[in-house]
């Protein structure tokens, strides 16, 4: 059997940063063998410059929109964003398709191995059938209105069961992750919740959490720019009555039986929110799309309130109609740009062995423990200029 030997200016093992003294040992398929000090690692040693680290872990993004870049306008507010998604996703499947292939490409390209990808539709099935990189697929399940209900679980139950035929690739389980995943708390009714907790044990469940303020002031006194976005869609809302509290108190607690629970931009969640989802789940992922933020609402994340509460974070692109790339990359040098004193082995930790963890694929991707087959990327520039810090793939 022969290994490669890779020895870096710094080696990030997707939990601590280590320096020059240590080399990265690999089996020819990338399968980590052992992190040795450099007397021990004999001949045949590629030296390389920059950082070393595990492949990236996308937590969430939306690969069937990728059809949707540069068509609708930035800083539209989230209410005018999901209604333009809504009426203007529908283009012919050649075309989708394409574009599901080239953001795939690019991902792997910008050193992603992983994505928690969100499923309206069966069109990323085919893509994902080449088996090129791993995904946790969330078959998204929407519906704020009682009637509806049991129709709109049927049509995302038997997208379910499609994804579910997948293999999956780079994972001990050769079936995919999949899960019944809530859209939002504004877009799913208690019926529906219902139809939908039973499928949560033993998975990793999503949900876009409090990505606009207008969020809370539904959930709280039935007001605000989504009652609006109610009317544009013609839906009567006679039925809903307000919680009087924040929607993540208001919805949380039908998540509790997930194993992993990932919760999305959380763009102006606030402590008590964070100490509440504490008290319901030992685990709980805040994943931050910094860049998608900015596109939608021109709003950063709580970063500095997360970190207070050490809560665990991990990373998100969102899709091709709210961001420019689907790159983690681009994810951590706009963080950087905004929160310059975040240091990169945390953020690094964010990018890899938290995600993997958020997507129960800890077991093969996110560090450079042996057995592991987690993708070694190499990235240059990060520390000394970040505007023009780039990935390559080495493994």
């Amino acid at each position: 059997m022969g290994f490669r030997k890779f020895r870096s200016s710094q080696l990030f093992t997707g939990s601590a940063m280590l320096d020059d003294s240590q080399v990265l040992v690999t089996q020819e398929d990338g399968t980590i063998e052992a992190i040795v000090p450099l007397p021990d690692a004999g001949e045949g040693i590629q030296t390389i410059d920059g950082i070393l680290s595990p492949g990236f872990v996308n937590c969430h993004c939306h690969l069937e929109l990728s059809h949707m870049q540069d068509r609708i306008p930035e800083k539209t507010g989230l209410v005018d964003f999901v209604f333009s998604v809504v009426k203007d996703r529908h283009f012919p499947e050649e075309a989708i398709l394409d574009a599901i292939d080239r953001a795939e490409t690019d991902m792997l390209t910008h050193g992603i191995v992983a994505v928690g990808d969100i499923c309206n539709n069966t069109l990323t099935v085919p893509q994902k059938q080449k088996g090129r990189m791993a995904y946790y697929n969330f078959v998204e399940v929407t519906g704020f209105l009682p009637p509806a209900a049991q129709s709109r679980f049927d049509t995302s139950y038997e997208y379910y069961q499609a994804f579910q035929q997948l293999t999956q690739p780079q994972t001990p389980n050769p079936k995919p992750q999949t899960s019944l995943s809530p859209h939002a708390p504004y877009s799913v009714s208690d019926n529906l919740w219902k139809l939908i907790q039973p499928f949560f044990n033993r998975q990793t469940v999503t949900i876009h959490n409090q990505e606009t303020a207008f969020e809370d002031s539904l959930f709280k006194n039935k007001e605000g720019d989504f009652m609006r976005m109610y009317q544009m869609m013609q839906m009567d809302t006679s039925f809903f009555q307000p919680t009087g509290k924040s929607s993540l108190q208001s919805y949380l607690a039908n998540m509790k039986e997930a194993a992993q629970i990932l919760l999305v931009h959380n763009t102006f969640t606030q402590e008590a929110d964070i100490q509440y989802a504490a008290s319901v789940s030992d685990h709980i992922n805040w994943c931050l799309c910094i860049n998608a933020n900015q596109y939608i609402e021109q709003r950063l994340p709580p970063v500095e309130l997360l970190r207070q509460q050490d809560a665990r974070i991990v990373l998100g692109t969102d899709s091709l109609a709210s961001n420019h790339s689907l790159s983690i990359l681009d994810e951590i040098k706009t963080l950087l740009k905004h929160f310059p004193h975040l240091p990169i082995p945390e953020l690094l930790t964010w990018a890899t062995l938290n995600g993997a963890q958020a997507l129960q694929m800890d077991g093969s991707l996110g560090s450079f423990e042996a057995g592991k087959t987690p993708g070694v990327i190499n990235i240059l520039g990060l520390e000394s200029s970040t505007d023009y810090a780039k990935v390559v793939r080495v493994l």
